[in-house]
């Protein structure tokens, strides 16, 4: 099924003055949560029950949540990495900076050759 996709008018930030433009965005078509993430691994075995994948899942959640807290790269093979992404205030010079000058902390995912190779093949059509 292709990714659905809705256009919307915005305006150059940088250039008020310029004529907007269209851009696309991706649309939802739904959502997938933990518990149904788990039922359909263990679909996929004979050997591992949903509770039981649930349970890796979440103390997953919770040990990439303190490496990534202690500064961490974690890597999950081909699956992809996380790691932490910083933006912070200007300083004048090194010994003026200080960490409370560090803003909007963000989680960057860089996806593995699977879902590279997934995101090549991925087909588009507009959303109704």
């Amino acid at each position: 099924m292709p990714v659905q996709y809705s256009l919307s008018e915005k305006g150059n930030p940088a250039d008020q003055s310029a004529p907007k433009k269209f851009y696309a965005t991706a649309k939802a078509t739904g959502e997938v949560t933990f518990r149904s993430l788990s039922k359909e691994i263990a679909g996929g075995s004979t050997t591992v029950s949903d509770t039981d994948v649930l349970a890796v899942l979440n103390d997953l959640s919770k040990a990439l949540a303190k490496h990534l807290s202690e500064g961490r790269i974690v890597r999950f093979g081909d699956f992809g990495s996380f790691s932490m992404r910083l933006s912070s205030e200007g300083a004048e010079s090194a010994e003026k900076f200080n960490s409370s000058m560090i803003k909007a902390p963000k989680i960057t995912f860089r996806p593995g050759i699977d879902l590279r190779e997934m995101l090549a093949v991925t087909k588009f059509e507009k959303a109704k």
